[in-house]
C-alpha cells in the first residue's frame, strides 16, 4: 500500500474524521467521515469550497444519517489508528491520479482530499456532483494555485482558486498566510501524517531494471490491463445491480474492485499514469467485429468477467518483476474473479429455468409404485411447476422406480422433476435436477455427479447460508422453516419466520423458495415478504382434492 504525506491542515482533517463513526460500528475510516472532517477544518481551503456550494456539516448527514460524533478529544483522535476503508484508499488513488503530472514528492492538502472525493466516482463521488463539482475543473483549479500547467511550465498562481490574479498584480500572499495545508511541493516529514500500512514497494531499483524504457513499458503493461480490470469488474457490477438487484453479488463485485484497488496501491499511481501514452498504443486501432457485437446482457457479462480474468492474469505475471508482494494478491483475486463468474452462471440458469416456477411441492413415494404415479399425473395436470421425489423409506430400487415413473409423467410438460439427496439417482432417472440440504452432499459435488445441466437446489436456513450457496453454484434455494411443518418437525428456536425472507430477498436474486408448514392460511404472509416462490408439501398431500389445493395456492401466487 502507498504511504501518503499530509500537510499539517489535511493531517487535522483527518483527526477531525477519525471523531465521526458510523453509529453501528467502529470500523475503518469511510469517505463521508473524511467529507466532515474537512468541514470541521474550517480554515481550510476545501471548507471553504464546500461551503461555496452550500454543503455544511447538516446537508451530509442529512444524506448519512448513520454517522454520529464520538466524544474523544482531539489528542484522542490524532492517536487513533483506525485503518482506511478500501473506499477511502481509492480516494486517496484517485487523487494522486489526477495530479499525477505535478512533480513529486507531493503531500495531500486539503482540496487534494476533496478532489478524490469528487473523482473517486462512488456514491459520495456522485452526491458531490449533484451539488456542482466536477473533479476535471477542480484538478485544473488547483493546478493553477500551485502554477503549474501541466506541460512542464511554471504558471502564475492565483490569488483564490478559481480565480486568476488580475494582469499586472504581483500574486498574492494574503491566500498563503491565512491556510496552511497547500504545500505541494514539500519534503518536510515533521508535518506528515501517513496511516499504518505497508511500504511501497522501489520498483526500479530493488529489480534492477536495465533502461528507463523498460520500466515505463512494464508501468504501461500493468496500468492497461489494471484499467481493464476495473472496467471489466464495473461492467458486471452494474449488470447485477440494474439488471438484477442483487445486492449480494454487487457487493461481492465492488470489494473486489476495492481490494484491486489496494493491491494497486503498491505501485506508484503517480507512475502508472505517468507513463500512459494512449496515442502511441497501436492497440487501439486493432479490433475485431466479435468485439463490436453482443448477442444479449449475458453475452455483455460473460465477455466482461474474460476480460477481468485476462487482466488480472496480466497484472499478476507483470507484476512479478515489479512488485512480487502485489503480484501474490493479484492471484487470489484472480481465483476469486472466477468463483464470482461461476456465481453469476449459476444465478443465470437457474433464473432461466425457473422463470415460470412459483409452485414446487414435495410428495413421498406413497403406498404403492401405482398410487404414486396416479397422485403424480394428477398435479402435473394441475400444472405444478415442479415436483420433487423425497422418500427416507424405500429400498434405492424402489425409489429409482418411482424417479423413472415420475420422468415419464413429467417429461415434455411444463413440470420439472427433482431428485432428492441422490445426486446418482438423478442422472439414472435423468432428471431436472437435484436438491441437498446442509448435511448432504455440498454443490461442487454433486455437480461433479450430475453434470453442467442439471438444476442443484439447496436448502438454507439463515441469511449467511444463502449468500454462500450464491458463491458454491446452486442454482436455486429453499428458505426457511418459515411456519410450523407439518411434515417435518423443528424445534420453535429453530423457527425463522418471514423475517429470514424479507432479508433473503432484499440481498439475493437466485430464485429462492420459501418453505415450511405454508399453505393458504398463510400464504398472504410470505407474499407480504416479497417472495413469490413457495415450496409445499403437507398442504397439497393432507388436502382432500389435491389438484384443488393445487388451484387454490396458484391463484393466490399469480393473482
Amino acid at each position: 500500500m502507498a504511504r501518503y504525506q499530509f500537510t499539517a491542515a489535511a493531517t487535522r482533517a483527518v483527526a477531525a474524521a477519525r471523531r465521526w463513526t458510523p453509529s453501528d460500528t467502529a470500523g475503518s475510516l469511510s469517505p463521508a467521515e473524511l467529507l466532515l472532517g474537512l468541514l470541521d477544518e474550517a480554515e481550510s481551503r476545501a471548507a471553504e469550497m464546500l461551503a461555496a456550494r452550500g454543503i455544511d456539516t447538516l446537508s451530509v448527514l442529512t444524506r448519512w444519517p448513520t454517522l454520529a460524533r464520538a466524544e474523544v478529544s482531539e489528542k484522542t483522535a490524532l492517536a487513533d489508528d483506525r485503518p482506511f476503508s478500501p473506499e477511502l484508499q481509492e480516494v486517496l488513488a484517485a487523487a494522486t491520479s489526477q495530479l499525477a503530472d505535478i512533480p513529486q514528492p507531493f503531500e495531500l492538502a486539503t482540496e487534494h482530499l476533496l478532489l478524490g472525493l469528487v473523482a473517486a466516482g462512488d456514491e459520495l463521488a456522485d452526491w458531490l456532483a449533484e451539488q456542482g463539482f466536477d473533479a476535471d475543473v477542480l484538478a485544473h483549479d488547483i493546478r493553477r494555485l500551485y502554477g503549474y500547467g501541466g506541460n512542464g511550465e511554471v504558471e502564475e498562481a492565483p490569488d483564490v482558486l478559481g480565480e486568476p490574479p488580475a494582469d499586472g498584480d504581483p500574486p498574492s500572499d494574503s491566500a498563503a498566510s491565512k491556510h496552511t495545508d497547500h504545500v505541494l511541493l514539500s519534503t518536510d516529514k515533521e508535518t506528515s501524517f501517513a496511516p499504518p500500512q505497508p511500504q511501497a514497494v522501489n520498483v526500479v531499483g530493488e529489480r534492477d531494471l536495465d533502461t528507463g524504457r523498460a520500466h515505463t513499458a512494464l508501468l504501461r503493461l500493468i496500468d492497461a490491463a489494471a484499467n481493464r480490470a476495473r472496467e471489466g469488474l464495473r461492467v458486471q457490477e452494474d449488470f447485477v445491480r440494474f439488471a438484477w438487484n442483487d445486492r449480494h453479488l454487487m457487493a461481492q463485485l465492488k470489494q473486489l474492485r476495492h481490494d484491486l484497488v489496494g493491491s494497486l496501491a503498491r505501485l506508484s499511481q503517480a507512475d502508472l499514469v505517468a507513463a500512459r501514452d494512449t496515442p502511441a498504443d497501436v492497440g487501439t486501432t486493432v479490433s475485431t467485429e466479435a468485439e463490436r457485437e453482443r448477442a444479449d446482457l449475458a453475452d455483455v457479462v460473460t465477455a466482461n468477467a474474460k476480460r477481468l480474468q485476462e487482466s488480472l492474469r496480466s497484472i499478476e505475471e507483470y507484476g512479478k518483476v515489479l512488485a512480487p508482494p502485489m503480484s501474490a494478491e493479484i492471484e487470489q483475486l484472480r481465483y476469486r474473479a472466477y468463483t464470482l463468474e461461476r456465481a453469476l452462471a449459476a444465478t443465470s440458469f437457474g433464473l432461466a429455468r425457473l422463470t415460470d416456477a412459483r409452485l414446487y411441492v414435495l410428495i413421498d413415494g406413497g403406498s404403492s409404485l401405482h398410487a404414486f404415479g396416479e397422485l403424480a399425473r394428477t398435479l402435473v395436470k394441475a400444472g405444478v411447476e415442479v415436483l420433487q421425489l423425497r422418500d427416507k423409506r424405500l429400498t434405492d430400487r424402489e425409489l429409482l422406480a418411482r424417479a423413472h415413473r415420475l420422468r415419464e409423467l413429467t417429461l415434455g410438460t411444463g413440470t420439472l422433476f427433482i431428485m432428492n439427496d441422490r445426486p446418482d439417482l438423478a442422472v439414472l432417472a435423468q432428471a431436472d435436477g437435484v436438491h441437498v440440504g446442509q448435511e448432504e452432499l455440498s454443490v461442487g459435488a454433486c455437480r461433479s455427479l450430475i453434470g453442467p445441466r442439471m438444476l442443484i437446489g439447496l436448502s438454507t436456513h439463515s441469511l449467511e447460508q444463502a449468500r454462500q450457496a450464491v458463491l458454491d453454484g446452486a442454482n436455486y434455494i429453499g428458505v426457511g422453516p418459515t411456519f410450523a411443518s407439518r411434515t417435518k418437525p423443528f424445534d420453535e428456536h429453530h423457527l425463522r419466520g418471514p423475517d429470514l425472507l424479507r432479508a433473503v430477498q432484499a440481498e439475493v436474486r437466485l430464485p429462492a423458495f420459501a418453505i415450511g408448514g405454508i399453505d393458504r392460511t398463510n400464504l398472504a404472509h410470505v407474499l407480504a415478504t416479497g417472495f413469490t416462490r413457495v415450496a409445499v408439501s403437507g398442504a397439497i398431500l393432507s388436502a382432500e382434492d389435491p389438484a384443488r389445493a393445487v388451484h387454490e395456492l396458484a391463484a393466490q401466487l399469480r393473482p
